[in-house]
């Protein structure tokens, strides 16, 4: 019986640390920023605000104590009707400038202006400045805002798609919450941001789990962005009807093997035990 003891305990044992092991590798696979320190101050990653590209949409409103005057640097809002033959509501909306392939606007009474390349408070200050050095307005205050600020969530998360984002501030961990996390299957360590800007198409690669993500210049997007999260291999496995059943068969044919192996040790054993 001594034997059958120990054989019993060296299983016991094998299966616990099988165990542990799976643990340690899914909490590896699965947790976010594992190699953060609570406490350690981490530098940030300055934001720059978006920049402004061709083919942007932007609200520019300007004021000043007389709004007669500011009246003629604003464009009017349109009125448009929604609804069926039964049911028909007025809307109003403001208009926006868009920017044009050279990277202008076309403002009120101050002309062609170039936008590209800056962000919304610097295309503030400069028409800003444009209005006081020509003599227009002696107090103008002049709001800049996004219109189509947009990003795109796909692959490996609960609930991807197109998010209109308000403001012009939006970090990748926030984008992937609107998209409601990742699934399960979402590899942490390959998560993607594919940006377009000043004609070229480059591609960020994020870990989830590392720290690091926050010095990445794809922490914080821009407008436009698409995030992609790749699929693990099981996931990815589960495509494939032919290889998911042969995974399945290599299972039981794998728990089948080691129970009669178990059974064959425990048949040689316990004849010898009893005899002692």
């Amino acid at each position: 019986m001594k034997g059958l003891k120990n054989i019993t305990g060296l299983i016991a044992v094998s299966v616990v640390g099988l165990l542990l092991a799976v643990s340690c590798s899914t909490y590896k696979k699965i947790n976010y920023i594992q190699d953060a320190k609570t406490g350690d101050a981490m530098s940030m990653a300055v934001n720059q605000g978006i920049i402004i590209q061709p083919k942007d949409m932007m609200s520019i409103v300007v004021s000043s104590r007389n709004p007669e005057l500011a009246r003629m640097f604003n464009l009017p809002v349109a009125s448009y009707q929604a609804g069926s033959e039964i049911v028909t509501s007025s809307t109003q909306r403001l208009l926006g400038y868009v920017v044009d392939n050279e990277g202008n606007i076309d403002f009120p009474v101050l002309g062609s202006i170039h936008v590209a390349g800056l962000t919304r408070w610097e295309v503030s200050k400069l028409i800003k400045e444009a209005l006081i050095n020509e003599q227009l307005l002696n107090d103008p205050v002049v709001t800049v805002e996004f219109m189509n600020f947009k990003i795109s969530v796909m692959g490996e998360v609960a609930s991807p798609g197109t998010f209109t984002i308000a403001g012009d501030k939006i970090t990748i961990l926030e984008a992937l919450s609107l998209a409601r996390d990742l699934t399960i299957f979402g590899r942490r360590d390959r998560v993607f941001v594919i940006r377009e800007q000043n004609g070229e198409r480059n591609i960020y690669q994020l870990d989830l789990r590392s720290v690091d993500l926050f010095n990445s210049p794809a922490y914080y997007l821009q407008q436009d962005d698409i995030v992609y999260v790749e699929p693990n291999t099981v996931k990815a496995g589960q495509s494939t009807i032919n290889e998911n059943s042969a995974k399945s068969i290599s299972l039981w044919v794998s728990i089948a093997s080691f129970l009669t192996t178990l059974a064959t040790l425990l048949v040689n054993i316990i004849p010898h035990s009893s005899g002692m």
